[in-house]
C-alpha cells in the first residue's frame, strides 16, 4: 500500500503523540519540536534526495521519516531517536506501509541524533542534514531575558536569524546567519561542531562534500 505524507499527518495516533512530544520538550525547556519543525525537516529531507536525483519512492520515505523523526520525545528526551524509531515502525505498519519501507524509516529515525546516530542510508543521511539545518531563533521558547542569562546552547539558538541548505552539484552547504551581539561565530561553531561532523558524514554518504557557511564565511 502506498502511504503518503498527508495520510501520516491525518492519523489520530500520530497527532496525539506529536502533541505530547511537544508538550514534554516545552516543559523541559528544549527548543521547539512541534509540527512546524517536523514539516520543515520533512520537506528538506525530501528536497535533498529529489535534487540529488534519487527515485521518487526514496524521496517519499525521506519525507515520512522527516515528519516522524522526533515522536520519541513523547516518551523521553533521552534516547528519543530509538524510542521514536520503534513507535514509527509500529504506526507505519498499522497504517499499511510495507514492512521493508517501514524498517528503512525506523533505521533512519534511530540514527538521526548525534549522540549515537550515524548515516546508514540515503534516507538517514537526508534526515540528518535536514534536522540539523533547522536552526532559528523562533525555536527558542524560553523568555528572551532568561536565555541571554542562560547557557551558551540557548544563546546560540537565539542568535540564529536564518538558516537554509543549498545543493550545488556535489556540494551540500548549510548557510546560517547569526546575530553576533548574542553569540560569536566561534561560540556557534564550538557548540555545533559535533552536529556539523555528522552532517559532513551524511553528505559524504550521499556522494557530496559538506560546507558550513556562517555570516558569509566558509568554516568547513
Amino acid at each position: 500500500m502506498d502511504i503518503d505524507l498527508s495520510m501520516i499527518g491525518r492519523d489520530k495516533e500520530v497527532q496525539a503523540i506529536m502533541e505530547m512530544a511537544e508538550a514534554q520538550t516545552s516543559m523541559l525547556g528544549f527548543t521547539e519540536h512541534s509540527r512546524r519543525h517536523a514539516g520543515i525537516v520533512s520537506r528538506t529531507a525530501a528536497r535533498i534526495l529529489e535534487e540529488l536525483g534519487r527515485e521518487s519512492s526514496r524521496v517519499r520515505l525521506a519525507a515520512i521519516a522527516g515528519y516522524l523523526h522526533d515522536i520519541g520525545n513523547c516518551v523521553n528526551r533521552t534516547d528519543h531517536a530509538q524510542s521514536g524509531a520503534l513507535l514509527a515502525y509500529r504506526i507505519l505498519t498499522r497504517i499499511g506501509l510495507d514492512e521493508r519501507s517501514a524498517a528503512e524509516i525506523m533505521m533512519a529515525i534511530g540514527n538521526h541524533d548525534e549522540t549515537f546516530g550515524t548515516p546508514v542510508s540515503d534516507i538517514s543521511s537526508a534526515l540528518i542534514l535536514a534536522d540539523k539545518a533547522d536552526v532559528h531563533k523562533s525555536r527558542v521558547k524560553k523568555p528572551i531575558e532568561n536565555v541571554l542569562k542562560a547557557n551558551i546552547h540557548d544563546r546560540v539558538n537565539l542568535a540564529a536569524e536564518r538558516s537554509f541548505l543549498t545543493i550545488d552539484g556535489e556540494t551540500i552547504a548549510l548557510h546560517i546567519e547569526i546575530d553576533t551581539s548574542i553569540c560569536s561565530v566561534m561560540d556557534y561553531f564550538e557548540i555545533y561542531f559535533g552536529r556539523m561532523q555528522m552532517c559532513r558524514r551524511a553528505a559524504e554518504f550521499l556522494g557530496c562534500k559538506f560546507r558550513l557557511d556562517i555570516n558569509g564565511t566558509n568554516l568547513v
